[in-house]
Parts: structure tokens; C-alpha cells; sequence
């Protein structure tokens, strides 16, 4: 695909951004690109919203996988563009966009010169929550396709257009979704002593949960615990009879994310009681770390280094999640960085990735597509 063509598809799926397991505009303008390129060797599956598209090799032996995420995040979208999202307070502020978009462009280069390995592109939704990786590695359909070897990109604002970024081993964190609901007894604010303030009990929850991390993680390792978003009350007179924590634990290893989830759940103990209230936890979607096969990542440097104008430079370890993490333990393969050149990062409502970067984006897929199918 051209450029102007990339821009244009990049531009018109920034528009439509869906949260997982809502993307069916997104699914249906994909399945409407997919199908102009369709030739009697490719094969579509739909899985939910997600899409699996198969090309035959010329000679197999085995199959590449590639996967993109679809979803977009419950943000509302800050930027200058005169395309903005036209779904108000969703938008692909993690770049999913330009995933897909790449994903396409690499798909029709992939059908008009048909590697001699089969080639499966993975459509995936769900990605930012409550993920989808994971059950959509274990429908009948992927696991018909199941792939040999698999890798994904994701876009990196911090690093320039035309560079591309990995290492060996663990390159994204454990992670785990982290809820927490305190409920009381409210009352007027005249009278503290007849209720139960859920606000102060929250609020001393918050800050005695970083004890966790400074106190019972060994300091040479790294894990995190963030609340993102905190909840009660209604009226500035009344005291409040519930709260509710929202955040994340981030880990470098899973026994810390274990020893995390322990000592919250002790520590809520102790609260129901010194509170007389209650509290209840919820993890939600966890995702596993994202470990890279360290042949692969050997490989793709070398070939990105040898036969392309695209400059790779060795990542350091993240605390970013990623549910391709799941695909990644059960298929050998790897992630790569692909820099955007944003000065707003993942997750901002003003980020704005240069699209240059889409055309770098398909280049290094293919790159790996051909490194993968010799």
C-alpha cells in the first residue's frame, strides 16, 4: 500500500475507536478492507470481534503468526486533529490504530507475494481490557491455525520514526487490574461518630498499601502498585458509606505479584475490622509478562540491521502490560517497539504518533515475515 492509502485507513479507524469486546464498527471496516484483497488463498474467520485471516504459503512448513489489537481506551480525545474520534469519551490513545493499519498494509504485500510458510494475521480484541488474547488462544479456530511462531509490534512515542526496539527475555511486566470496594455507614457530616467514613478508610488503605512495595519486595526487583481512580461520597455534608479503589499492580516476576495480592488481602482483613466495615477485592484481568524468545529478537536485529534503513537499539525492561504476554508462553516468538516520535505518550489524550511511522511499521513486518519463513 502506498502511504496516502495507510494515512487515509489510519485516519478513518482513529475515528471509530471501541473498547474490548465492543468493536464491531471496527471489525466490519476491517472485514471490508480485508475482503477487497481476498484471493482463493486467503481464508477469514471472525472470533467475537476479532478477525483471523490465513494465508497459504507457496511451500509450507510451518505458519507465522502476527498479531495487532483492535480496542480502543475510555478517554476522551484532547488532540488538534480534524479527525478525532467520533466516539465521545473513547479513543485510541495506545496506538491501536497504527497497529491495524500496519496489519493491513503488511496483509496485502503478504497476499500479492505469498511467503513459502503460511502466514496467520491476528486481528485481536480486547487487548487493553478485559483481554482477549488469552481466549482467543484457546478458540477452535486459532488453535486450527495455531501459529509456530508469533510476533506483534506497539507503537513507542519516545522513540524516533525508522526506529524499531526489543531485547531477549522479559521485555513487558506482570500485570493485574486491581479494584477495591469499602462500604460503611454514611450519615450527616455533623455526626462522625454514628457512621462509618468510607472516605478516611479508603484513604488510609491508599497510603498504607505502599508499605507493601517498600517493605516486603526485595529492592533489587521491581514492582509497582498505582490507584489510578478513587470514588466516594456525593454531597461535601454527608459522610460517605461507600468507596471504591481503582488501580494496578505491575511485577518484574510472578511470585511478587502473588506476595502483592497476600498482603492486600491481609491488610483488608485488618481494615474490616479496625473500620467495622467491609471491603472486598477484585483483580480483574491479569496479564502475563511479555517474554521474548531471545533467537528471534537475535534474529530480527540482525535482519533489520542487514537489509533495511531502519535502526534498532536494544530496549529496556518495561512495567508495561500486555495480554500478548499469554501468546507468548504458549507460542515462541517475540515483540518489537516501533517509535512514533510523540510528544504525548501512551495513554495521553493528546497523543499523536507520526504516521512515517506506518510505512517503518510495514516494512519491519515483512522484514520479519521473510526472517521467519526461511
Amino acid at each position: 500500500m502506498e502511504f496516502s492509502t495507510l494515512q487515509t485507513i489510519r485516519r478513518e479507524l482513529h475515528q471509530i475507536p471501541e473498547l474490548g469486546f465492543q468493536e464491531v464498527k471496527t471489525q466490519f471496516y476491517l472485514l471490508e478492507k480485508i475482503k477487497e484483497m481476498q484471493t482463493d488463498n486467503v481464508s477469514i474467520e471472525t472470533w467475537k470481534t476479532g478477525i483471523l485471516v490465513h494465508v497459504q504459503g507457496k511451500k509450507p512448513t510451518k505458519t507465522i503468526g502476527f498479531r495487532c489489537d483492535i480496542d480502543g481506551l475510555p478517554m476522551k480525545e484532547e488532540t488538534d486533529y480534524d479527525f478525532q474520534s467520533v466516539h465521545e469519551g473513547n479513543m485510541h490513545a495506545c496506538g491501536h490504530d497504527f497497529h491495524m493499519t500496519i496489519a493491513l498494509g503488511a496483509l496485502q504485500k503478504t497476499i500479492d507475494e505469498r511467503p513459502n510458510d503460511h502466514v496467520l494475521f491476528i486481528f485481536q480484541p480486547a487487548e487493553e481490557g478485559p483481554g482477549g488474547a488469552l481466549p482467543m488462544l484457546k478458540a477452535d479456530i486459532f488453535q486450527k491455525w495455531k501459529p509456530d511462531c508469533i510476533f506483534a509490534l506497539h507503537i513507542a512515542p519516545e522513540m524516533p520514526v525508522g526506529t524499531v526496539s526489543s531485547k531477549p527475555g522479559l521485555l513487558f511486566a506482570n500485570t493485574n487490574e486491581l479494584f477495591i470496594d469499602f462500604n460503611g455507614k454514611g450519615g450527616h457530616a455533623a455526626y462522625p461518630h454514628l457512621t462509618k467514613d468510607m472516605t478516611v478508610a479508603a484513604s488510609n488503605f491508599i497510603v498504607q498499601m505502599q508499605q507493601i512495595i517498600s517493605r516486603n519486595i526485595d529492592p533489587l526487583d521491581s514492582a509497582v502498585i498505582t490507584i489510578g481512580k478513587m470514588e466516594s461520597g456525593f454531597v461535601q455534608n454527608v459522610i460517605a458509606e461507600t468507596a471504591r479503589l481503582e488501580g494496578t499492580i505491575r511485577t518484574l516476576n510472578a511470585d511478587a505479584m502473588n506476595l502483592i495480592k497476600t498482603k492486600l488481602e491481609k491488610m483488608a482483613n485488618g481494615f474490616e475490622i479496625s473500620n467495622d466495615c467491609s471491603v472486598h477485592i477484585n483483580y480483574g484481568a491479569q496479564y502475563y509478562q511479555v517474554y521474548n524468545d531471545r533467537t528471534y529478537v537475535d534474529q530480527f536485529a540482525k535482519v533489520i540491521h542487514e537489509n533495511t534503513s531502519i535502526t534498532y537499539k536494544e530496549a529496556s525492561t518495561a512495567m508495561t502490560g500486555e495480554d500478548f504476554g499469554y501468546m507468548l508462553k504458549e507460542i515462541p516468538g517475540f515483540m518489537y517497539w516501533l517509535g512514533v516520535d510523540s510528544p504525548y505518550g501512551l495513554h495521553h489524550t493528546k497523543l499523536q504518533p507520526k504516521e512515517k511511522a506506518l510505512l517503518v511499521g510495514v516494512d519491519s513486518v515483512l522484514e520479519t515475515i521473510q526472517m521467519l519463513s526461511v
